[in-house]
């Protein structure tokens, strides 16, 4: 059995298993938007002159933040089901 099998069957219950952050985010502000993104989820990089890089730097770096969009992300997902 190769690595990439044992890591999706490691993981078999969880949604985010191989999304991109990068992935994620561009599909939340094609969705919502820089304004409707930092109205649903209220942090500084969605607000003082948004971008995809600065707000990367900005999620790699604060857990809490990137559980916000995370289950934004898994919210917008369940309603598009």
């Amino acid at each position: 059995m190769d690595n990439q099998n044992k890591t999706i069957k490691k993981q078999p219950n969880n949604p985010l298993h191989g999304m991109k952050l990068l992935t994620i985010l561009e599909l939340l502000v094609d969705h919502y938007g820089w304004e409707g993104l930092a109205n649903e989820i209220s942090i500084n990089c969605f607000k003082n002159d948004p971008s995809i890089k600065s707000s990367l730097k900005f999620l790699r770096k604060t857990q809490w933040a990137r559980d916000k969009v995370e289950r934004l992300y898994l919210d917008l997902d369940a309603m598009n089901k």
